[in-house]
């Protein structure tokens, strides 16, 4: 591994529902985020993450205030995105809120930079959706000039150009960490390399141990343009119960729920419960016990050699409750056991 192994957590704000089934207004669920991330903080996992959406099943649309409101009530827990879809938003107002959220958090801000896997800030924001692949490069390449901190002079095709141009607020410590999201494309994983970034795998299916290739193809590229080792880390579905019937139980309505409503959007047909129980016996999803779920990060740990696990612990409409207790169990449990694992191999 790279860098010191660590454990996050993120979600993506999804709308959930109450004890008697009932969808959680806004509001709530946004605040309900907040205690997740405040126990985690507590409890000494090392990063938090919050996904940006623009659709009815999710609730956080801006990350960054959400992230600012945690920052306000932890002492020490990364606080990140998972991820800033890039290609729709202004790479200046990036880092002015991220600078903003470090100063905030006294440092603790990171970025995952992504093209998104849903669209529909594109129309939204007013951008084409047929430039999706050049307007992620192009802001890309501003952003990262921007994190340099430095005086820009930048030209592109798809927006104004700067020209000897300071952004404000600096950081402390002088440059963002910030990494890039890849969900499977090689040209991205080369991207990241190429711009010196942390590669964050999305993965949300199938075996994690396919994607050695590309942490293979990252390290190669980091080698061929002269830069040193960095971190990968790994982002995958989960969630964490006392036993393993109970944490399958829990989750598989939710998880259902959230896969139909994808599917009927992008043509694919209705999950089944036997597919669920692939994924979760050797698949991409951390579901189960704490012993169960620690053997399989550590797992997937040695096979890619990760740098951070980062647990999606939410869940179409899994409960508030459920997730605390999830939250609790993964960073007082499965953490300390997956370490265990790890020095004992």
């Amino acid at each position: 591994m790279s860098a010191p192994l660590e454990f996050a957590l993120d979600t993506f704000g999804d709308v959930t529902v109450d004890a008697d089934g009932a969808a959680v207004p806004y509001p709530q669920v946004i605040r309900n985020v907040v205690e997740q991330a405040v126990l985690a903080d507590r409890l000494g996992v090392d990063a938090f993450g919050i996904g940006e959406h623009h659709r009815a099943d999710f609730a956080v649309t801006a990350p960054e205030i959400v992230l600012a409101a945690i920052a306000a009530r932890t002492e020490r827990i990364r606080l990140g995105t998972a991820v800033t879809v890039l290609s729709s938003d202004d790479p200046v107002r990036v880092y002015e809120r991220f600078a903003t959220l470090d100063a905030v958090s006294d440092g603790r801000a990171e970025i995952i930079l992504g093209r998104g896997s849903f669209t529909e800030s594109f129309p939204l924001f007013g951008y084409d959706l047929g430039q999706y692949q050049e307007l992620f490069e192009e802001k890309l390449d501003l952003l990262d000039r921007l994190l340099d901190e430095g005086p820009v002079t930048w030209q592109g095709e798809l927006r104004a150009g700067l020209t000897d141009q300071h952004v404000y607020p600096k950081t402390a410590s002088g440059r963002i960490r910030t990494w890039i999201g890849v969900g499977g494309s090689p040209e991205s994983v080369v991207r990241a390399a190429r711009y010196e970034m942390p590669l964050m795998l999305a993965v949300i299916g199938g075996q994690p141990e396919r994607f050695a290739p590309y942490v293979d193809l990252y390290h190669r590229a980091l080698a061929e343009f002269g830069v040193a080792e960095l971190p990968v880390g790994l982002h995958s579905p989960g969630h964490v119960a006392d036993t393993d019937a109970r944490a399958r139980e829990q989750l598989w309505p939710h998880y259902r729920v959230l896969h139909d409503r994808i599917g009927r959007e992008r043509g694919w047909g209705p999950t089944t419960r036997a597919r669920f129980e692939a994924e979760a016996d050797a698949g991409s999803l951390y579901v189960g016990s704490p012993e169960t779920v620690a053997a399989k990060v550590a797992r997937t740990v040695r096979a890619l050699g990760l740098s951070r696990f980062e647990l999606k612990y939410s869940s179409g409409t899994l409960p508030h409750e459920a997730m605390m207790t999830s939250v609790g169990l993964y960073a007082e449990q499965v953490v300390p056991r997956v370490r265990e694992l790890l020095s004992a191999s």
